[in-house]
């Protein structure tokens, strides 16, 4: 982590306008009175965001069961936007962020270690709101495989 933002539990998220996949402007606004789950990812079609998108896809129907809507929040520009949701049949948006504004309201980016490098870039980040776009679950550095599983333990979904 740097010293960058790090969100906490009960703070209220920053707000955001992206274009989603298909260029329609997305906020987080649109949301309000639902959950929602914002994840943060470095790179789409790279594996470990195909595990953890895939992940969210395989399980988007009993989180939105649950009242979760998912959005995906990446670097990449739309045409990378279009062709993994498409390849990866992804059923929920993945909204362009490649100034990064929102990616460091968050706290998702700044140093992290990539093969035993210090490099700067996306902190594989998720964000729980509620219907109030208060954080419930600020996760930082989470690992791609297993990170649905984990998410669904963390908010009480399993049993």
């Amino acid at each position: 982590m740097t010293d960058a933002v790090t969100l906490r539990e009960g703070d209220i998220a920053p707000t955001f306008t992206l274009s989603d996949q298909d260029g329609k402007m997305v906020s987080l606004s649109d949301f309000l009175g639902k959950k929602v789950i914002v994840y943060f990812y470095p790179a789409a079609s790279t594996p470990g965001c195909t595990t953890e998108a895939c992940d969210f896809r395989d399980n988007l129907n009993s989180l939105a069961a649950a009242g979760y809507q998912v959005l995906g929040i990446s670097k990449d520009e739309l045409p990378a936007l279009v062709k993994f949701k498409t390849d990866e049949r992804l059923n929920f948006p993945l909204l362009s962020d490649p100034s990064l504004d929102i990616h460091n309201a968050y706290g998702a980016w700044g140093q992290k270690s990539l093969y035993g490098k210090a490099v700067t870039g996306t902190l594989r980040s998720t964000f729980v709101l509620d219907e109030s776009g208060k954080v419930v679950l600020p996760l930082y550095n989470v690992k791609a495989t297993g990170h649905v599983a984990m998410l669904r333990k963390r908010l009480g979904l399993d049993g």
